[in-house]
């Protein structure tokens, strides 16, 4: 049976102290779907570096149903809802290691990760009256997946994730790992906190929920995947997900198959936008609060289509027991290489999650998007 529970924060025994710490949480064969009516055939449009941003792809914006109902979808996910998007540039792929290194090359700046954990941004996550563990427990580092040797139960998620002290974003698996040959990988382990410091410097921003949907299904209205509605056409992947029928979820070992870990950004073919990897490799964040009934609150709006909803304006997440149903979430999208049909199946466009702002992870990274200059379709 396929398991739908997110890892989530949890206590973790560290140095005999208790400490909460954030634990994981084109296509090549379209099949044909309409767009919505009015909306433009998807035209893939990229930037010159001249006179429209580098690296860039236009997504033309449109209305579209956000959401699914489908029998694969999460309660999260429900009900779909008439949403319209303004135009605007997004990433063509993840933002690589070595885009991030440049950041932080020019800039000196220092991760989450890589800072001691800050008490007061990990105890609202907790249980009340949890107590501050001693500093010397507060080690700098990040959640890493390490697998297991054997099948376990999926509904224990501490058995494949350890909070590694010196895991960050140039040792995404912890001291002894290197993103060395990995330039051009999704830089992970990095927290909202640092993908909002980047988006600075780079002078773009995180997209909105919406518009992250909305560009990750290319023109293709209420597809199952970003690619169409078969999830391996002709027998071919489409995004780096882990495949169950290599090696069973998360069993890890010299002789195992499945992924593991990232593969290079802009692997797999483009969406109807120019967008590679739009779901799979790794989670990305977007701009939104994460409400787990945010969907059936704009679906109770009624069927106008709602004009570039912003998100809500708190947090609520009753799924996680013992964790303050207002804890601080942001939403993350997309899913990643640990995503199965066993555990997780979020390498769908409509699939969300809610993450701690402050808690980078090895399968989460980040694309971002900007509003000018903005292109008309038949100009």
């Amino acid at each position: 049976m396929r398991s739908t529970k997110q890892p989530r924060r949890r206590l973790l025994l560290i140095g005999g102290a208790l400490i909460g710490l954030a634990a994981a949480s084109g296509a090549a064969a379209w099949l044909a779907w309409p767009s919505q009516p009015g909306n433009a055939e998807p035209v893939v449009i990229l930037g010159d570096g001249v006179d429209t941003p580098q690296g860039m792809a236009w997504v033309p914006g449109g209305t579209f149903l956000m959401g699914s109902d489908s029998k694969l979808a999460q309660p999260n996910e429900r009900p779909t809802h008439p949403v319209k998007v303004h135009g605007f540039w997004m990433d063509v792929t993840h933002v690589t290691n070595d885009q991030f290194a440049q950041f932080v090359k020019e800039t000196g700046y220092i991760t989450t990760a890589e800072q001691k954990p800050d008490w007061e941004t990990i105890r609202v996550q907790l249980p009340p009256g949890i107590p501050k563990p001693p500093d010397s427990v507060l080690l700098p580092g990040a959640m890493v997946f390490v697998g297991t040797d054997q099948p376990v139960d999926l509904t224990d998620y501490s058995q494949w994730w350890r909070y590694a002290p010196g895991a960050d974003w140039r040792h995404p698996q912890g001291p002894g790992s290197s993103i060395a040959d990995k330039g051009d990988h999704p830089v992970v382990q990095v927290s909202y906190i640092d993908v909002q410091a980047y988006a600075k410097w780079a002078g773009k921003r995180l997209p909105t929920e919406a518009e992250w949907e909305f560009a990750a299904r290319g023109g293709l209205e209420q597809a199952t995947y970003v690619w169409g509605n078969e999830l391996a056409p002709d027998g071919q992947m489409q995004a780096n997900y882990w495949d169950t029928a290599q090696q069973t979820f998360p069993v890890i070992s010299p002789k195992a198959g499945g992924a593991i870990g990232t593969v290079p950004a802009g692997t797999f073919p483009p969406n109807g936008y120019g967008l590679h990897d739009m779901t799979g490799n790794a989670w990305q964040w977007v701009a939104d609060w994460y409400r787990f009934d945010y969907f059936a609150m704009q679906a109770g709006k009624g069927k106008k289509p709602i004009n570039n909803p912003q998100g809500p304006t708190e947090s609520f997440d009753p799924s996680e027991p013992g964790v303050p149903v207002g804890a601080p979430k942001r939403v993350i999208r997309g899913g990643s290489f640990l995503c199965n049909e066993s555990y997780c199946l979020s390498y769908r466009p409509s699939a969300r999650r809610s993450s701690d702002p402050y808690s980078p992870m090895s399968h989460l990274g980040f694309r971002l998007v900007q509003d000018t200059p903005a292109i008309k379709l038949g100009s």
